[in-house]
């Protein structure tokens, strides 16, 4: 079973902080810089889960999964948002396109890991 990460997010430190998170509990954390980067590297690994940020340049978050829901190798794996948003409509649009679940930022360090720990079956 994989136990790599992909985290997509714009923010440098953000990603930084979440490979720091998830590393130092095992996983291998791959980085991308927006959705179509994300894209390229989902598509061609095996991945136990993603979290992506949803405002990124190039193609948002919600883009990201709409078109990475479509390619074969998504089916099973889950998909976190971690974004500073948390308006309703826009977690409906987000189930709608295929997410798991929904972190808010600042995120806690633990929150995140206990997230991943529950849907990566890892």
């Amino acid at each position: 079973m994989s136990k790599t990460i992909l985290t997509v997010d714009d923010s440098g430190s953000i990603r930084q902080m979440i490979k720091m998170t998830l590393s130092g509990a095992g996983y291998s954390v791959v980085e991308a810089v927006d959705g179509v980067d994300g894209y390229a590297k989902a598509t061609s690994m095996s991945l136990a889960a993603i979290v992506t940020d949803l405002n990124m340049p190039r193609m948002n978050g919600i883009e990201f999964i709409k078109k990475y829901r479509q390619h074969p190798s998504s089916r099973g794996v889950p998909i976190i948002f971690l974004t500073t948003e948390s308006d309703e409509s826009l977690k409906q649009q987000a189930r709608a396109a295929g997410a798991t679940g929904w972190i808010v930022k600042p995120f806690k360090q633990e929150q995140l890991l206990a997230v991943i720990k529950k849907v990566a079956n890892a």
